[in-house]
C-alpha cells in the first residue's frame, strides 16, 4: 500500500508539474534548474549562477514540503558540460556550508550525469533530490 501522496507546490502552466512530491517520509524533487520561477527562463549563461538558482529552488521546495536541505539523502546532478563539475561542486559546497552544514560532514549519495542537453538550450545544470522529513 502506498502512503499518502502530497504535492506541496504544483504549477499549472503549459504542462502541469510538481516541484516536489511527498510520499510517506520521503520528499522527491525533480528538475531544479537554473530557470527562475518568475520567468521560467535561465538566470544567466554562467553555470555557477545557474547552480545557485537551482539550489535556491531545492531549498525552497524542501521547506515547503516541511523539511530542510540538511535532510537530503540523495542528489542527482545533470551537467550539460561535464568540465564544469569542479566549479559547480565548489558552489554546492559553499551553499551547503551556509544552508546545510550537516551535508558537509555527512554528504548524501551523489550521482553526476553528463547530458547532451536539457529542457532549454541555455540550461547548463539541473538537480534532482530525495530528502526525508523530520
Amino acid at each position: 500500500m502506498v502512503s499518502k501522496i502530497t504535492y506541496p507546490a504544483a504549477y499549472k502552466v503549459k504542462v502541469p508539474f510538481a516541484r516536489s512530491v511527498v510520499v510517506g517520509d520521503l520528499v522527491f524533487l525533480s528538475g531544479c534548474s537554473g530557470q527562475t520561477l518568475e520567468t521560467f527562463h535561465v538566470s544567466s549563461n554562467d553555470v555557477v549562477e545557474q547552480t545557485e538558482v537551482s539550489l535556491d529552488k531545492v531549498k525552497g521546495a524542501l521547506e515547503q514540503a516541511g523539511t530542510t536541505m540538511n535532510n537530503i539523502v540523495k542528489t542527482v546532478l545533470y551537467l550539460k558540460n561535464i568540465e564544469d563539475y569542479d566549479r559547480v561542486e565548489a558552489k554546492r559546497q559553499d551553499y551547503y556550508r551556509k544552508h546545510a552544514p550537516k551535508l558537509i560532514e555527512e554528504p548524501p549519495t551523489d550521482t553526476l550525469v553528463g547530458v547532451a542537453g536539457l529542457h532549454e538550450p541555455d540550461m547548463l545544470v539541473e538537480i534532482d533530490v530525495i530528502a526525508v522529513t523530520p
